[in-house]
């Protein structure tokens, strides 16, 4: 768990609107205020559950030492889980019970404890104090020797230092070298720019190259669908919460939160024979998922999002062989991008779909394709999805952090409630199974991974400006601009400076775009028919370098990336 504390003179509190996940609370509840008192803010992890007594006793005793230090006796508590950087929230369930923990704890050590209603949007305003004391921040974890897991995330944040952070941060790079926005109209969504764009549509041009040659078919399908759609597949009852609804007509639709359905539909759309399988249907299926605003982080935790699908039909003798390839590919796929990575095989949860039999079946391939590729991994019991236990890929960073990204899972729920078949080589009709994947997760998610591991610096054939061409003054704008043509016709993305500064001041912004190569123009670049090439990588400078050298060499770099 992560916290904030805020000596506050005082603090006050508006409910404007509820959510699904909103407490029962009185007209009178909805508005509050605490004077002179320590203003709490806490995040609670997906390590915190099962922890909750020590985490709990560990906060209790950190918060007595500061309100002793302060001279105070007053905690106003708020879940804030905008403190996570790098690790896993909690569900709001925990976090509910820790609050309410907290508070009756406080209670008993005679300190007055107030808190905001869970489950709102609300309005604050406060005065923070100015003493050193006034703005705390915490990493407070659990002992568990026998989670080496939690124990290693819980090191690798004690939270890298708050400046590297803040340098790396994505939202705050991002919108800096004019990659993307964010806006309030659009909560949990996000506005990609054309530099943004560019590395976008770079990843799913990789993507589309790399499933073709692994023989996937490519589909899109509809995000708004009627709601028998979503009680057929499940959705309804153990994700209705998560979903946005709307009516049109007396019927009622939902915006898609997951593309299975979607591709279950254009499996059985048409006969199908044993000689298809196994069927590899891919989609950049964009998805709309109602969480709260607490859990929204940047391109981390949006509402709205692309998922990099694909729906595997198989048969139950194929599913083994499936999985291994599925996890070749997303092997490659990361190796690519610098990453290293760690496996988890999560089983059946309390609340699923199916018989024991089937989730068997189902986790058995999965373990069984780890075996064969001889990959470690750790099991995580009762985390698999409602209806398939699954493989899910943690990808580490160039901080150090690991990230979920991507995941195989295996279903024999979604062709039974589909009634989906195909007739096999005997003449009979017979149930596919279905293996669902992703390998970047979301592709917004990833871009948002991939500017923090590069540090705004992405590698030249993802780079949304490559190159950028400077005049040393007035006399060399001309030479410049042939040099920037060429550079163009040669397929590299160029950008240039040639307005009346210093080179200096042309170069440190430059630099602050973190562009892979500045190539300076000046008279003697132009004399020569060369340039000086610097770059952001290196930091070094070679002058007398050929145009025509230059570019070879470039593409040269690209290809070697592909």
């Amino acid at each position: 768990m992560k916290t904030l504390l805020q000596h506050v003179d005082y603090i006050r509190y508006e409910v404007t609107r509820e959510t699904k996940l909103a407490q029962k609370i009185s007209e009178k509840e909805k508005k509050g205020a605490m004077e002179e008192c320590l203003f709490v803010r806490f995040a609670s992890e997906k390590s915190d559950e099962g922890n909750e007594k020590e985490i709990v006793e560990k906060t209790i005793a950190d918060l007595k030492d500061v309100l002793k230090q302060i001279n105070c006796k007053k905690v106003f508590l708020y879940p804030y889980v905008h403190l996570l950087y790098g690790t896993e929230p909690s569900s709001p369930q925990t976090a509910l019970k820790i609050m309410d923990m907290l508070e009756e704890q406080l209670k008993k050590e005679d300190i007055e404890v107030e808190h905001a209603p869970f489950g709102y949007y609300k309005m604050f305003e406060m005065k923070c104090k100015g003493h050193p004391l006034s703005e705390l921040s915490r990493v407070i974890t659990a002992g568990k020797e026998e989670n080496p897991i939690t124990k290693k995330l819980a090191k690798q944040t004690a939270r890298i230092d708050k400046e590297k952070l803040s340098e790396n941060d994505h939202r705050i790079l991002g919108p800096k070298l004019g990659l993307f926005s964010f806006q309030e109209v659009g909560p949990g969504t996000v506005f990609f720019h054309n530099k943004g764009m560019i590395i976008r549509n770079k990843l799913i041009e990789f993507w589309r190259a790399e499933h073709k040659k692994a023989d996937y078919q490519e589909i899109n399908t509809p995000i708004i669908l009627d709601k028998s759609l979503w009680q057929v597949s499940g959705h309804w009852e153990h994700y209705k919460d998560l979903m946005f609804f709307t009516k049109d007509e007396d019927r009622e639709f939902a915006l898609k939160p997951m593309n299975c359905p979607g591709a279950i539909l254009v499996y059985k759309s048409s006969y199908r024979s044993y000689r298809e399988l196994p069927l590899r249907l891919a989609e950049l299926g964009l998805v709309n998922r109602n969480e709260l605003s607490g859990v929204l982080a940047g391109l981390f935790r949006l509402r709205s999002f692309t998922q990099d699908d694909a729906h595997i039909f198989a048969t139950e003798e194929q599913v083994e062989g499936e999985i291994e390839r599925v996890v070749k590919l997303t092997d490659y796929f990361y190796k690519k991008f610098g990453f290293e990575y760690y496996v988890e095989l999560s089983t059946r949860p309390e609340k699923s779909m199916g018989t024991d039999e089937q989730w068997k079946k189902a986790e058995k391939g999965l373990e069984d394709a780890l075996k064969n590729l001889k990959l470690k991994y750790k099991v995580n019991k009762g985390e698999g999805a409602f209806y398939g236990p699954k493989i899910d890929f943690h990808i580490k960073d160039s901080l150090g952090r690991n990230w979920q990204c991507a995941t195989v899972q295996v279903d024999f729920q979604q062709p039974q409630r589909f009634d989906l078949s195909y007739v096999d080589r005997d003449g009979k009709q017979k149930m596919p199974v279905i293996i669902h994947r992703v390998i970047y997760g979301s592709i917004e998610r990833f871009i948002g991974i991939l500017v923090e591991h590069y540090k705004g610096a992405f590698p030249l054939w993802l780079a949304p400006a490559q190159v950028t061409v400077l005049s040393m003054s007035d006399k060399n704008v001309k030479y410049a601009e042939g040099v920037r043509k060429k550079l163009e016709e040669a397929g590299l993305k160029v950008i240039s400076d040639f307005e009346p500064n210093t080179i200096d001041y042309k170069v440190r912004n430059a630099e602050l775009q973190k562009i892979n190569y500045i190539l300076v123009c000046g008279e003697k670049e132009e004399e020569k028919k060369t340039i000086a090439v610097r770059s952001h990588k290196e930091g070094k400078v070679q002058y007398g370098v050929k145009i025509e050298e230059f570019v070879k060499d470039a593409l040269k770099q690209i290809e070697e990336m592909k």
